[in-house]
Formats: structure tokens, sequence, C-alpha cells
């Protein structure tokens, strides 16, 4: 596929997504929306098991849409939830999704990386919800997934204040789990992609799946959703290729089945 506003990279059971409008601080427009649902489905396609998420450039991750936009948009708009629906099939992709964070992430750039499954960021990095300054909320996911990953108080400090967040007070908060030097982002990314892929495909898939469950049911559903996940993980090859490599001592060959 060919796109405009994206530079992506498939190979190795690895999808790099590098949204690239730095002249903008790579902010979301329809088009570049549009384009991530494309590129989720040629990484979905690909049988890619890591999709690693970045920003060109070293001032901004992605940055929110455009104020000039925003102004003009109206009820109907927001109820059409476009970059909300955008968040949701980051959040739901088969692969595990790391947000490798440059710079910038402020407002539906922040709600892109919440929707990742892990987020590591450079030195430099922002990170902000500050619609609320601008007389509007944080509208594609921001009020609900960071009360999720880092608390209520923390989030609210966030939102309710419009207060911007460096790297260390991210890492401190559990909104990233590493801090690392620019020049060192993708490596870490690619590092982090690799543990992740030593692992059993079928069963990261399904503990990736239960997770997310976790905060969207009751705690019986949850662990009624739990077990049968591991049901299925028992009857596979991954499982036996899995506990037979331990028991001799071996690096297990999985193959997702």
């Amino acid at each position: 596929m060919t796109y405009r506003n994206l530079e992506v990279e498939i190979g190795g059971r690895v999808a790099t997504l590098t949204v690239s409008r730095p002249d903008v601080r790579n902010a979301l427009d329809g088009e570049t929306v549009a384009e991530l649902h494309r590129a989720l489905e040629e990484a979905r396609e690909a049988r890619a098991a890591v999709l690693i998420v970045t920003g060109k450039g070293d001032q901004a991750f992605v940055s929110g849409a455009d104020i000039s936009a925003i102004r003009e948009r109206r009820r109907d708009d927001a109820l059409a939830s476009i970059n909300s629906r955008l968040m949701a099939a980051v959040e739901a992709h088969e692969a595990v999704t790391i947000a490798a964070v440059n710079g910038y992430a402020l407002g539906g750039g922040c709600e892109l990386a919440l929707a990742c499954d892990l987020r590591l960021a450079a030195e430099n990095a922002v990170f902000g919800l500050p619609e609320p300054g601008l007389g509007i909320i944080p509208g594609a996911g921001g009020t609900q997934r960071l009360p999720r990953i880092v608390g209520l108080g923390r989030a609210k400090e966030m939102i309710l204040t419009a207060a911007l967040w460096d790297a260390r007070k991210a890492l401190e908060a559990g909104l990233v789990t590493q801090v690392v030097p620019r020049a060192e982002l993708m490596a870490a990314a690619r590092a982090m992609a690799e543990r992740v892929l030593a692992l059993g495909p079928l069963a990261v898939r399904l503990a990736k799946a239960a997770v997310n469950a976790s905060s969207q049911m009751p705690l019986a559903a949850g662990l009624a959703f739990e077990s049968t996940a591991q049901a299925i993980t028992f009857e596979s090859r991954d499982k036996m290729e899995g506990t037979s490599a331990f028991l001799e001592k071996r690096r297990p060959r999985f193959t997702g089945e």
C-alpha cells in the first residue's frame, strides 16, 4: 500500500507505523486517521505480532487535531467518534502495540499512546490532554483510558488542570514503563518487541484479550473469560512445545497453534 502521511515498514513479524507530518507536529487529520486504519489492516494481513507506533522527527510523537478544524466542528462531528474509533481499533488489534513516544504527545497523540498496550518514552517526551483549555474535553478515550492506567487521582490532575507531564513524571505515574535517550528510543522499542516475540503467540494474543476485558466486565465475568482463554491454550500445540522445551532445557519453537 502507498501512504501520504505514514511510513509503514513490516518485517520479521514486526510492523512499524510512523506518522510522518513533521511540519504540523504529526497532527491527526481525517486523511491520517484513514491511513492508520489501512495500516492496521495491512499489519493484520501480514500477521505482524508486534506493532510499533511512533512519530517522524524529534519534536512530536503525534499531536492532536488542528485547532482551526476543531473550531468548525459541530455536535454530529463529535458523535461520529472518528478518532475514538481509531483508538479502539488500535486497542483491539491482534498484535501487541508499542507506543514509542518521541516529543509531544498531546490530545489525540496522548490518546493514541494510551490505546497502545505498552508505552516507552524518549527523554524529551511530553504528555498532556489540554482540551479543557479549548473549552472541550478529551474525546478519543482520554477520560476513560487514562484513569485505568494511572489511577483516578492522577488522571484528574492531568485533565482537570491541563497539566503537561514530562517523561519522568509519566514514568512515575505509570503512564510509561521506560524512559530512554532519544537516540535509543527505536532500539528500545525493538528490544521490547523481541521480548514479546520470544513468547507463545497464541498465549500473548489471548492474554491481551483477557487483560483488556478486565476493565470492561465484573470480576466474576473476567475470571470466566480468563478460564476460557486458558482452556484454549491448554489444547494448543504451543502449550505442548513450551512445556516440553522447558523440561528439555531448550528454547521453544512456537507456531501460534
